[in-house]
């Protein structure tokens, strides 16, 4: 079985992804990604500090290794390297995702989520998903 490419923040586009993106293919390849992170319960990502599978299909994507917002994207990506001290790497996708509600849950009261990625035009939606999260514990 091969291990699914994320980038840091992906971990939180893969936990609070309900079927809204970019474009039809963007979708897809998120459908597919997301679906293999939720159903193959001891499935392996590899952490990467650059573009990554849910890039591939993704119409910002540039090149390999550039997207063109970047700076956001890589500003996320530190918040959720910081959050949970990460390294590139392959990690169990479910113990990363364990640490990461963790430190949501824990944070989720001076804003947590917000501190990484507040300006991202899907927070909303993801900050209702990790605040429903914060209800079942």
């Amino acid at each position: 079985m091969d291990e699914i490419r994320l980038r840091p923040h992906h971990l939180l586009c893969t936990q609070t992804y309900s079927g809204k993106g970019y474009s039809d293919k963007f979708v897809a390849n998120m459908d597919s990604v997301t679906e293999r992170l939720r159903n193959e319960s001891d499935i392996k990502v590899e952490i990467v500090f650059s573009t990554d599978n849910v890039c591939d299909s993704c119409p910002f994507k540039v090149r390999e290794g550039v997207c063109q917002s970047d700076a956001k994207v890589l500003g996320y990506d530190e918040g959720v390297i910081k959050a949970l001290g990460l390294k590139e790497g392959i990690y169990s996708y479910q113990e990363l995702i364990s640490r990461l509600n963790d430190y949501l849950l824990l944070h989720i009261e001076n804003g947590g989520l917000n501190s990484i990625c507040g300006d991202c035009e899907w927070y909303e939606i993801c900050n209702n998903s990790v605040y429903k999260l914060s209800l079942q514990k």
